[in-house]
């Protein structure tokens, strides 16, 4: 048997709409669907994490970082992303891993400006080796709350990075290994939250996929934006990602002012909502949403 052709610089798109989400062993349906949209470099998932091992037998970690943005707005989703720097980016912001590379600037993205932000979303875009954004909607935060909300995003964003890792990476080891160890062999996996919990993932899902649970070591890390490069990507992402949804409604409701308060419950946010009511967007669980709708 022939092997396979090598794949030159080569991108996969991904693009997923969940609905329904497997929680304890029940599926439950989702009050409005789950989008969730980025984009892999095989070819260099491929260069770092499958090459090098195979061939030097070292361990080079494969470090994901997850952030999320947009808890305490009343209004719109609340957006979790997750990205995987090239392995000589990812570490500590102290030690400096990104001197002199494209992302320089990069920290935790409320320390920044947005017009910063701004050059930094697409760079970081183009040069991560994957990334992933999840938009959760008013409605699904009003179903489970916007902690449990916040937590689907970051697994969901989690499982379908991995899936697609496991798909170009562990199933290429598989067809150019040359010993049954290695190709029982996948990656060390560092998954890097912000904040002080990781979600739950589905373990068995990613077993079956090639993933083992004892190949993943979760951390959650408080302000982890400003410790860590893969985060602090995640947090551009995820930042950046939302304001864009934000404009669209501003444009959309340009009485409301959206565009200044990015859904934030600021004095003229409220007076809006006291004024022209409230819109399909905003968060009905949230107390002062709930109280004008009482009014």
């Amino acid at each position: 048997m022939s092997n396979p052709p090598l794949i030159e610089n080569c991108m996969t798109s991904i693009d997923v709409s969940i609905e329904q989400v497997d929680i304890k062993g029940q599926y439950v349906q989702l009050a409005a669907p789950i989008h969730l949209s980025g984009q892999l470099n095989i070819s260099e998932l491929r260069a770092q994490y499958l090459v090098n091992t195979a061939e030097s037998g070292e361990q080079t970690p494969l470090q994901i970082g997850v952030d999320e943005a947009g808890r305490g707005p009343l209004l719109g989703s609340v957006n979790v992303a997750a990205a995987i720097l090239p392995a000589a980016w990812s570490g500590l912001i102290e030690r400096q891993p990104l001197k002199n590379t494209p992302l320089s600037i990069l920290t935790d993205s409320k320390q920044l400006s947005e017009k910063k932000r701004d050059v930094l979303y697409p760079l970081v875009q183009q040069h991560a080796i994957g990334c992933v954004v999840a938009e959760i909607p008013a409605a699904v935060i009003d179903q489970v709350n916007i902690l449990q909300a916040t937590m689907l995003g970051m697994r969901l964003c989690t499982e379908v990075l991995l899936e697609q890792v496991a798909k170009h990476l562990i199933t290429n080891r598989i067809e150019t290994s040359h010993t049954a160890s290695q190709m029982k062999h996948c990656p060390h996996i560092q998954i890097l939250y912000d904040g002080n919990r990781c979600p739950n993932l589905d373990y068995a899902m990613l077993d079956e996929i090639g993933i083992k649970k004892s190949a993943i070591d979760c951390q959650a890390w408080v302000k982890g934006d400003a410790r860590h490069t893969s985060i602090a990507a995640a947090s551009i992402l995820a930042k950046v990602s939302r304001d864009k949804t934000m404009y669209v409604l501003d444009a959309e409701h340009p009485e409301y002012g959206i565009a200044k308060h990015k859904g934030y419950p600021t004095r003229a946010h409220m007076e809006a909502i006291g004024t022209y009511g409230v819109l399909t967007a905003h968060r009905r669980s949230f107390a002062p949403v709930r109280k004008a709708l009482e009014n």
